[in-house]
């Protein structure tokens, strides 16, 4: 799993913001019950960048496209598959 400072760094290097507010938002249920490492349900879709669109606009919204697409290539997920929409389209196409 990407650390934290992994995707501070990528969004730095790519955006030129590292975006902690942002990082530590997409992962704040990471290791609490009842997800563990099934957080990633909770934020890591199109919805979730919409959120963070809403609240720290659209410069941050990249920044969680970059995360997530960051997490979701260690699950194999590839540019040419679907990018899920929302927790329940996650769950659906194979992720938790």
């Amino acid at each position: 799993m990407p650390t934290f400072e992994k995707h501070c760094e990528q969004t730095s290097h790519l955006l030129g913001d590292r975006f902690e507010q942002v990082h530590l938002w997409l992962d704040e249920f990471a290791g609490k019950e009842p997800y563990g490492m099934r957080h990633r349900r909770k934020r890591h879709h199109a919805a979730g960048i919409e959120e963070v669109r809403q609240m720290f606009g659209d410069a941050a919204a990249n920044a969680a496209r970059i995360h997530i697409e960051m997490d979701l290539r260690e699950e194999g997920w590839t540019p040419s598959d679907p990018f899920p929409r929302d927790e329940r389209h996650y769950i659906d196409i194979g992720f938790f």
